[in-house]
């Protein structure tokens, strides 16, 4: 049965019109930076950089700029690209094509680049690096080749004190927890006062409750600090939490970069939209004045940058679990039904599959537990715009409009 999800209650559709509105200001640039901070340095600049291995491009023409005091982080899947981009920003790769710029200075094109013990450049890596034999404090003083004894003990007393590890000072690596080991390892790459900290997926070795402990705390120190990051991973939840802007990565080309709630929230392809969070993709189509999907009807303000110009085609709608809600029916009532089940502890995700054969989404307190196999009406339940595709393509035969998959009796009269 088709249902009008047009809101009676006209403070909720004004405030989702001031946020579509909010959102097409141009506030920020297409890189997640805000204009207002256009006179910030940039660092560090990858400019059309690439890396090959025999037959195999791992990084293909890939932009990207670093600004000063930011922390920026390299999220995607295992073998996208993300690590030996971080190696070609250390010195440790050299590109095949573009240019490596630290400081406004080339440090790497493809006639060479400058060794890694010769940039301005901090390294923490996965297994932290730190020297068995040294205590912690000769660990952190190991990089001041060039400071007399008083300037050396003055730097690692505050960097101790920075990393909350002044009364470990005369501990070797082996007496200390891995929250500590990766403190002494910060401690060490910031000694120099590097122009840049490069880390190389840093929380990886610790434990699920340390790994979360820790990268509030890494994040703290290195804004305490003053220091221009750049952070790899694979991790969303890590990335989301601790950067200032993410660049999402995919088979070695940059899919999106921004703040951490532009990606999440409105990310540009569906490539972003699946590996941040679970993603579910409703089918539909635009009338003027309306959006038609399996659930119902609503206004396309409820589309992020949905325009008139858009009347009369196919559309896929993002949607989240917490952005829809099931409740259990009779069957003439239902436009689903629930085919999985997953505890997470706080909540429980349902996977449902619509009449029309889409697959989404909803997420409920774990007080409210439903059964598999159950119809279910799924309404939508956003306070907040959503982000929207083109239907996938359909060249390979493989994918039907979005109008032959929603539903006939949804179609608007």
């Amino acid at each position: 049965m088709p249902r009008d999800l047009e809101h009676d209650d006209s403070e909720t559709m004004d405030e989702i019109d001031s946020q579509s509105m909010a959102a097409a200001e141009p506030r920020r640039r297409s890189d997640g930076t805000d204009p207002a901070e256009t006179d910030r340095e940039t660092v560090l600049e990858l400019d059309g950089v690439v890396k090959e291995y025999a037959a195999e491009t791992a990084v293909d023409s890939l932009s990207l700029s670093v600004r000063e005091g930011e922390l920026l982080t390299l999220l995607g899947p295992s073998g996208c690209g993300k690590t030996t981009t971080l190696r070609m920003m250390a010195g440790l790769e050299c590109p095949d094509g573009g240019e490596v710029r630290l400081g406004g200075e080339v440090v790497a094109d493809e006639s060479g680049h400058v060794k890694p013990e010769n940039r301005d450049v901090g390294l923490v890596f996965q297994d932290f690096a730190l020297f068995p034999h040294l205590t912690v404090a000769e660990n952190v003083a190991f990089g001041l080749t060039e400071a007399d004894d008083e300037e050396t003990a003055r730097r690692v007393d505050e960097l101790l004190d920075l990393v909350d590890l002044s009364g470990h000072r005369e501990a070797t690596p082996d007496e200390l927890s891995g929250g500590q080991q990766q403190r002494v390892a910060l401690a060490r790459s910031l000694a120099p006062e590097p122009e840049i900290l490069l880390l190389d997926e840093p929380f990886s070795n610790l434990d699920v409750r340390l790994r979360v402990e820790m990268r509030e705390e890494v994040r703290q120190i290195l804004k305490e600090a003053g220091v221009t990051a750049v952070s790899v991973t694979h991790d969303q939840e890590e990335a989301l939490s601790i950067s200032d802007r993410v660049a999402v990565m995919n088979d070695g080309t940059m899919e999106q970069v921004g703040t951490p709630e532009s990606v999440f929230e409105h990310p540009e392809s569906r490539f972003v939209a699946s590996f941040l969070g679970q993603a579910g993709f409703l089918s539909a189509w635009h009338e003027e004045g309306t959006v038609v999907t399996p659930i119902g009807n609503f206004a396309p303000q409820r589309l992020n940058g949905l325009t008139t110009e858009y009347a009369g085609t196919d559309l896929d709608v993002l949607v989240r679990p917490d952005d829809l809600r099931a409740t259990v029916v009779d069957e003439s009532e239902a436009d689903g039904h629930i085919i999985h089940r997953q505890y997470t502890g706080p909540s429980f995700v349902y996977r449902v599959e619509l009449d029309n054969g889409d697959v989404v989404h909803c997420q409920h307190n774990h007080v409210k537990e439903l059964d598999i196999g159950k119809p279910v009406r799924v309404e939508l339940d956003a306070d907040h715009t959503l982000a929207w595709y083109p239907p996938e393509d359909e060249s390979d035969g493989k994918s039907e409009s979005a109008t032959e998959r929603v539903s006939e009796s949804a179609r608007p009269r």
